[in-house]
């Protein structure tokens, strides 16, 4: 077992993604710390997660937090520091997206996603680093392929995960004298409560290019994410087609964009 007594906190660990690592994490032994705003949805993750767990003297807890709000970050990493110490691993996964045409879009989602999305990653390594810079440590902040690709209908959305990505470069760089290692995970659209929630509101040509790309189950990609840590690899990217755009958004982006335009124009 690779995790064994390992504390490990996820935020986003209700659902999705941050849920399925969780099980990963508990069946390799961790003791985990889920975190997310709803107490009650967290109560019900815990007991899915804790079926899951390799040993009874495994430690499996929650705490409700908006991890868009500084304060009760910064107050829940003292209160773990007093209680557990250093966490060893932290998956930041919470997350929301708010798909749609720029000019229908409230500024005020724009706030919001920018706020859990980017800067809710910016403050779970802010109140966390402090205390991992001693035993050091791995932390994984999950972006997206619209982290590194303009999406029609997520203009929203992709600055946010954009900031994540170039966030976490820096971090990587920062952050390697503690020994605390630093991947960005970068998942295709994900069968997770999110992505029904996007299907309701999502312009047909965000389906169509989204459609290009295909879904992945939370667990793949959570097992994707735990094989990648475990060769403490940079950038991780679930799935053939997630790989595909990278490259291809970094060497012939002319065809990547000629590719989405196509799509769009059938809706012209």
């Amino acid at each position: 077992m690779r995790f064994v007594g390992k504390k490990v906190i996820i935020t986003g660990g209700s659902s999705g993604i941050g849920k399925s690592a969780a099980k990963i994490f508990a069946k390799e032994g961790a003791d985990i710390t889920i975190v997310a705003r709803r107490e009650n949805v967290l109560q019900e993750a815990v007991s899915e997660i804790s079926s899951h767990l390799a040993s009874k003297d495994q430690g499996i807890d929650y705490k409700s937090v908006d991890v868009s709000d500084w304060e009760k970050v910064s107050a829940f990493a003292s209160e773990y520091a007093s209680n557990r110490g250093a966490p060893d691993i932290i998956i930041n996964s919470a997350g929301i997206s708010h798909p749609g045409y720029f000019e229908e879009i409230p500024y005020e989602v724009f706030q919001r996603v920018m706020d859990i999305d980017f800067f809710g990653v910016v403050g779970m390594c802010k109140a966390f680093v402090p205390l991992m810079k001693e035993r050091g440590g791995y932390i994984v902040n999950i972006s997206s392929i619209a982290g590194f690709l303009g999406v029609f209908g997520y203009s929203a959305y992709c600055p946010a995960k954009f900031a994540v990505f170039g966030f976490s470069q820096v971090l990587r760089s920062e952050l390697k004298k503690y020994n605390i290692h630093v991947s960005i995970l970068c998942p295709p659209d994900t069968d997770t409560p999110q992505l029904e929630m996007e299907n309701k509101i999502k312009p047909e040509e965000t389906r169509a290019i989204s459609g290009n790309a295909g879904v992945m189950s939370p667990d793949d990609v959570a097992k994707v994410m735990v094989n990648g840590m475990l060769r403490s690899k940079p950038v991780i990217v679930p799935g053939l087609n997630g790989k595909f755009v990278l490259y291809a958004s970094r060497w012939i982006p002319s065809v990547v964009e000629w590719v989405m335009n196509r799509e769009i124009k059938r809706f012209s």
